[in-house]
């Protein structure tokens, strides 16, 4: 990597452990430094971009030395592309230090010592299990250093990929992903020759032109395929001769569907999505249940881990039958539905409109009689008025995003007091900053980390909390 002259450079850095959002750490002279790209066992100089009181934080210019324990990683995108950090550190060094994150949160921003810890929850695999992807196109993309360094003017500029972390007008064109299996690097692959291959003009992330803009991939178990492809212009005739080109190209898709997007953000949760062929959404079973997934649809990006995460929200609230469950963050109800037969009544509750019907629907297919769904901010509906109308929760289930519940619903969960809360989330940090808040209500009695995203620093985590007498 190359230098800046008017940076420091610490030589010679030993690192220590991988700390918070998956950096790794070292010390020099107690001051710790935070590195990205290196693990335990590395030595290497670092260049200071930013320096406070009791830390700093650096990028690696040199390694002296590799640790023992690196493994070469799979993607030839590794240290550029920001979603497998982790790929050269082993498995099970990556369960180690994901449960260490879990306890560290718990323990240090929770002041939680209590409770039954359980070993973390591994993925069966390790590439290839995201169910989900969203690719950007680009008219600039991500220049290699040696690119750079050669001097040579790039006319090969169109990109259809991934954000480089921290820049939003800079995506790197991805070759191939391990994040999700065929045929989703075909269809990336395909899309982008076919149009360099009509001239259509790839998408200028400063100016928000260009006709062609995001491409979404969602696939099931049961080999069911979702393709979203969101264009700049509506320019029906090119947005039709796309879509055919794709359904001819690959006839597996079974849902086909498109947005025309001319916002300066790219989400589409708040734009109309068209269906071109095949159904508007895809099924997703799971211990006998069926579950439809639209293309605005919230589901777990890990099918296989997302069974696991939801049996053991289950198994942690032990259900005998006569609960009413509250499950808050429903999402498109798929936690609410799993455990609907094993207890008396499920109330969920979702923000987004688009999940609740969903919900409702996946409800319906599964003849599930027992759960209502409702849509609406849960700081607002989950009130003293909504308990009386639908009955005191003797369990809550929490799946909050990352950012964690708020301050509203901790006090609604003091005053209702259900006997227990199971807490499930992706944020252990905000996780243990909710669970102090109830603590002089709850006991912590079960914690349970689950692998959902190997190769990346992120966790999820289920912790049971029982309410004091």
């Amino acid at each position: 990597m190359s230098r800046n002259k008017n940076l420091p450079i610490i030589q010679s850095l030993e690192i220590l452990e991988i700390a918070a959002e998956g950096n790794a750490l070292g010390k020099v002279n107690d001051i710790v430094v935070f590195v990205p790209h290196a693990i335990p066992g590395d030595i290497v100089d670092v260049q200071i971009k930013r320096k406070r009181s009791n830390y700093m934080e650096g990028i690696v210019v040199r390694y002296e030395k590799l640790s023992p324990i690196r493994v070469v990683p799979v993607c030839n995108h590794f240290g550029v592309c920001g979603g497998c950090k982790w790929q050269d550190l082993p498995y099970e060094k990556q369960l180690f230090f994901k449960e260490k994150q879990v306890r560290d949160s718990l323990q240090r921003i929770g002041k939680i010592t209590e409770g039954e810890f359980f070993s973390i929850i591994p993925s069966d695999n390790k590439y290839f299990y995201r169910n989900k992807l969203e690719f950007t196109f680009s008219s600039s993309r991500w220049l290699t250093e040696q690119e750079i360094q050669s001097g040579q003017e790039i006319d090969d500029r169109q990109a259809l990929g991934f954000h480089i972390p921290g820049l939003f007008d800079k995506v790197l064109d991805i070759e191939q992903c391990h994040l999700q299996a065929e045929p989703s690097n075909s269809i990336r692959l395909a899309l982008k020759e076919f149009a360099l291959a009509q001239g259509f003009s790839f998408c200028d992330l400063r100016l928000h032109i260009g006709f062609m803009r995001n491409l979404i991939v969602r696939t099931t178990s049961t080999g069911e395929i979702m393709v979203i492809v969101s264009f700049g212009e509506d320019n029906q005739g090119d947005i039709e001769s796309t879509l055919r080109f794709l359904q001819s190209r690959f006839p597996e898709i079974t849902s086909l569907m498109y947005v025309v997007n001319t916002k300066v953000n790219d989400t589409i949760f708040d734009l109309p999505v068209k269906l071109f062929y095949g159904r508007d959404h895809i099924i997703e079973t799971m211990e006998g249940l069926k579950f439809k997934i639209g293309p605005k649809s919230f589901y777990q990006t890990n099918s296989d881990q997302a069974y696991k995460l939801y049996c053991v929200t289950k198994e942690l609230a032990d259900f005998k039958g006569n609960e009413i469950v509250y499950d808050l963050y429903t999402g498109t109800g798929t936690i609410a539905n799993f455990i609907a037969r094993s207890c008396k009544k499920v109330i969920g509750v979702e923000l987004i409109k688009e999940a609740i019907k969903d919900a409702h629907e996946n409800a319906a297919v599964n003849n599930i009689g027992n759960a209502q769904f409702f849509a609406g901010d849960i700081k607002d509906v989950f009130k003293e008025d909504f308990v009386i109308e639908h009955g005191r929760p003797d369990v809550v289930i929490l799946d909050p995003p990352r950012a964690g519940v708020h301050e509203n619903v901790i006090n609604s969960l003091l005053n209702t007091l259900p006997e227990k809360i199971v807490y499930v989330s992706c944020n252990p940090a905000t996780q243990a900053r909710d669970i102090s808040l109830l603590a002089h209500a709850y006991a912590v009695e079960k914690i349970q980390p689950v692998d959902m995203f190997p190769q990346t620093h992120h966790v999820e985590n289920v912790v049971l909390l029982r309410r004091r007498d």
